[in-house]
């Protein structure tokens, strides 16, 4: 894993988000409006809701604007019928991408990604067709500059509460988890008061992809951008090494 800046790239997302902050506040709020109605509101009791909380702080989204998410979600669980979708496909020169979609018409979704895979000269494969080569993992990770703890203490905290690795990068921490052991990690550094720029499960790529031709270059951005702009896309995956 070493070597490739996860820090970089989510900070380079964020910046992206910071223009369009709503758009990462319709990611989570459709999240929490799942997380609620499939465990209900009281975060004390419902592990995903807290995660997804955990997410919403790391994005700066307001406290008052996640307690009215989980309250109109509470009070509207009868027309919460978003259903989660997966897509599987490839950009450029083999490179693999993964979608995941809440939406409430996968008609509209399947359309709006198979758009965004053409014009970026990738096209939409079968389930299962490149998730073979990611991982699915916790994945936690800290900005040294953020975090006064010494790295040893640090690592022995994550690795005591249930974490699979610890790696330092030059401007980074990086804690992964088995999916099952993320909640107990993350809440363990919490407890610890430790920033986090970034906590969720997400999936890692066994090996990535080098794209040396500006032309793949432009349609893999393309391809990223297109499915950036829809409100139903939640994430994306993939293992093009920017």
């Amino acid at each position: 894993m070493s070597g490739h800046s996860k820090f970089a790239n989510i900070k380079h997302k964020k910046e992206k988000n910071d223009a369009a902050k709503g758009k990462i506040f319709t990611i989570i709020g459709r999240e929490i409006a799942v997380a609620v109605k499939e465990g209900g509101s009281d975060p004390a009791n419902n592990s995903k809701l807290r995660d997804v909380i955990a997410k919403a702080k790391a994005n700066n989204m307001p406290n008052d604007t996640i307690d009215r998410g989980i309250k109109k979600a509470a009070g509207d669980l009868g027309s919460v019928n978003y259903v989660g979708i997966t897509y599987e496909g490839y950009g450029p020169n083999g490179t693999a991408i993964i979608v995941n979609a809440l939406t409430d018409n996968k008609n509209r979704t399947a359309s709006n990604v198979r758009n965004a895979f053409t014009k970026g000269g990738g096209n939409v494969g079968t389930t299962g067709c490149v998730s073979y080569m990611f991982d699915e993992k916790g994945q936690i990770i800290i900005d040294k500059e953020e975090c006064s703890m010494d790295a040893d203490d640090l690592m022995m905290i994550a690795l005591d509460a249930g974490a699979d690795d610890f790696v330092e990068e030059e401007d980074s921490f990086e804690i992964l988890t088995a999916p099952d052991d993320f909640s107990a990690v993350r809440e363990a550094l919490e407890k610890e008061n430790i920033p986090m720029v970034s906590a969720e499960v997400t999936m890692v790529p066994q090996n990535y992809v080098e794209l040396t031709n500006e032309d793949d270059i432009k349609k893999m951005n393309k391809i990223l951008d297109l499915l950036d702009e829809d409100d139903d896309v939640q994430s994306v995956y993939h293992n093009w090494d920017e």
